[in-house]
């Protein structure tokens, strides 16, 4: 029987000495779909993905895609296989304008992917034709994406939201077959906001296994087929996101937080004052 397409993630255990930050969690990222994961602040969503795409070594558990198991596969190796993420803060730096930063990305993915040929010659004209239309790509994205305006304007220079499209646009530019977003709507106005959802739709109906993760589950409402909700580290509810969205383990979790987050993820010291938010409407 063939392997099913998409991600597979399993029973993933991540600890920080005495810290279990995510506990046996599992979820499934299928290709064609759209797939959400929300949790309260602190709950081990980052940490999670780190795993995913190779920058957190798990304590247990494993990451297969396509059937293949690239739980101790670099995260260098698990970019060539297909798995590409975007990240909260972008950490732009440099003067590199919007056009030459998701160039470059299109230009380093043609030279480090495989090409088709019947001799090493063949293969090598077929990567430097492909790395002399990333200029091409480059523009076809920053139309897609609705950010053609910025070409040149620094990646430093731009706003919040259009940043985190220009982290997306050079995801994009690598052609994944699983696509990781974290809080890709942060900052973004309501008119990029819209219309990335309808990206991802896009996405997802041409094959793609998006995964998006964000803190509130209102903003995963419209766009995802599955919902999974991660709570003190553990997975505690997934389906169709009304009905997670209703199930009272998941209001439970919203209307009360704890007073300190203690997980740690690539992007923090691990202790950092949790943000209460509403319960659940």
């Amino acid at each position: 029987m063939a392997a099913a397409r998409g991600l597979r993630v399993r029973d993933v255990t991540v600890r920080f000495g005495r810290l279990t930050a995510v506990d046996g969690a599992g979820l499934t990222v299928p290709s064609g779909a759209v797939t959400g994961l929300a949790g309260p602040s602190g709950a081990g969503k980052t940490t999670l993905c780190d795993v995913i795409t190779g920058l957190r070594r798990p304590a247990a558990g494993s990451v297969l895609l396509d059937g293949a198991d690239l739980t101790r596969s670099a995260a260098r190796e698990r970019a060539r296989r297909g798995i590409a993420r975007t990240f909260q803060q972008t950490g732009a730096a440099g003067a590199a304008t919007v056009r030459e930063s998701v160039q470059a990305a299109a230009a380093r993915h043609a030279m480090t992917r495989e090409h088709p040929g019947r001799t090493a010659r063949d293969r090598w004209r077929r990567r430097w034709d492909a790395r002399r239309g990333a200029g091409a790509v480059a523009a076809a994205l920053l139309a897609r994406l609705g950010i053609e305006d910025h070409a040149d304007t620094p990646v430093r220079d731009a706003p919040p939201g259009v940043a985190g499209l220009v982290d997306l646009a050079r995801a994009l530019a690598a052609e994944p077959a699983v696509l990781v977003l974290d809080e890709p709507w942060a900052g973004l106005p309501v008119r990029h906001a819209r219309a990335l959802e309808v990206l991802l739709r896009d996405l997802a109906e041409e094959g793609l296994a998006v995964l998006v993760v964000e803190e509130e589950i209102e903003a995963l409402l419209g766009v995802c087929d599955v919902l999974h909700v991660l709570d003190g580290g553990r997975m505690i509810a997934a389906g169709p996101p009304a009905e997670v969205r209703a199930d009272p383990r998941v209001r439970d979790a919203y209307r009360a937080g704890p007073d300190l987050t203690t997980c740690r993820s690539t992007g923090g010291d691990g202790r950092r004052p949790a943000v209460r938010r509403p319960a659940l409407r």
